[in-house]
């Protein structure tokens, strides 16, 4: 898995590109706390779930149905609050937590992600898969390996989305006259 520090990141990309949204910072907070909620299965290890099951880590949770289906709650009540567009929320939010099982398919361990859960549990990786991936264990992830963690989410995740978010900008400017 990716850390929880970069998926919230991703979040706050997705919101900077999100000009309709800008301003509504809870929906920001929202966003990121989704990025990193599909994560909540790893409490599946100490519930006796196995890896592999449906409910299992990089089961259910990290699906485009879970993803589709809880950014359409969220988006139901925190757009209903804001008085923003549901469709603009929920599109935000479902990006928000879609973006978490495909940064975690770029990985280079554990077993995949069940994208089509609960219909069907297969998992799947990317052909490439760049990205250290963050054991489980805290005091392993904090002893020896968050550094090289980290190192390689800066690299082939941070940097790239920085890059492309620059590039957003600069064309944005140009097309608007800005």
């Amino acid at each position: 898995m990716a850390t929880v520090l970069t998926h919230a990141a991703l979040a706050a990309g997705f919101f900077a590109v999100s000009r309709p949204l800008h301003g509504q910072w809870p929906i920001l907070v929202a966003g990121m706390v989704l990025s990193a909620l599909p994560d909540i299965d790893v409490l599946g290890y100490w519930l006796g779930i196995p890896y592999g099951h449906v409910f299992g880590h990089r089961g259910l949770t990290h699906s485009l149905f879970f993803a589709f289906f809880l950014s359409g709650i969220a988006a139901a009540v925190i757009a209903r609050r804001l008085k923003m567009p549901a469709g603009l929320t929920w599109a935000y939010f479902f990006t928000c937590l879609a973006s978490h099982g495909i940064i975690d398919a770029f990985t280079n361990g554990g077993r995949g992600i069940a994208f089509f859960a609960p219909f069907h549990n297969e998992r799947y990786f990317f052909p490439l898969r760049p990205v250290q991936v963050a054991v489980l264990e805290p005091d392993v992830f904090f002893g020896e390996q968050w550094p090289a963690v980290l190192a390689s989410e800066l690299l082939w995740i941070w940097l790239p989305v920085t890059l492309a978010l620059l590039a957003g900008y600069v064309a944005y400017r140009r097309i608007s006259g800005e």
